[in-house]
């Protein structure tokens, strides 16, 4: 009695075959779960940012704040680096899903700019910001539409910009404060 392995038939239209089959049932399987699946939020999540402040407030460090956010916005990060000089910063999404950051460190504010702005963005004049921490306000605008304001708060450079329109961007500048919560 021979004790030979059972061989069965291999060819290329039986390969072909097996992989169409494969292919129909994983386009099945996907098929079915789009059908079946509730609407994904892909947005970025939002984060508690008032906590943050609170921390980093009870270490003795003034950071500037919006104490609020306007209907619609939600704050999406924090930043904070402590040290000798600490940096700080926020971002946020406007009810429109436009970006506006705060940042506020003991950098020069050309590289503040770099960083956040632009490598060269135009100075386009001076601002009095009603109710702000600072009173004036440099404003600075790049070719893709960024807008910025800068003012020196102690020994700090505060920067507010985004891409979010001028308005949103001055509304941010207005409601920030330093005020222990």
């Amino acid at each position: 009695m021979s004790e030979q392995a059972g061989r069965y038939q291999r060819s290329f239209s039986g390969m072909i075959g097996a992989l169409l089959v494969t292919l129909l049932v994983i386009g099945g399987f996907v098929a079915f779960r789009a059908l079946n699946r509730d609407e994904v939020d892909t947005g970025p999540e939002t984060v508690d940012y008032l906590e943050t402040v609170d921390a980093v407030q009870e270490g003795g460090i003034s950071v500037l704040y919006p104490p609020s956010l306007p209907s619609g916005w939600r704050a999406t990060s924090v930043d904070y680096q402590p040290g000798e000089e600490p940096a700080w910063g926020l971002g946020f999404l406007t009810d429109g899903d436009t970006f506006v950051g705060v940042r506020q460190e003991d950098e020069p504010l050309d590289d503040l700019l770099a960083a956040y702005v632009d490598e060269q963005p135009a100075e386009v004049g001076e601002v009095d910001v009603s109710g702000a921490v600072e009173p004036t306000w440099r404003v600075f605008e790049d070719a893709g539409g960024d807008t910025a304001y800068a003012a020196k708060h102690g020994a700090d450079w505060v920067l507010v910009y985004g891409s979010a329109p001028r308005e949103d961007v001055e509304a941010m500048v207005g409601s920030l404060t330093d005020e222990r919560r």
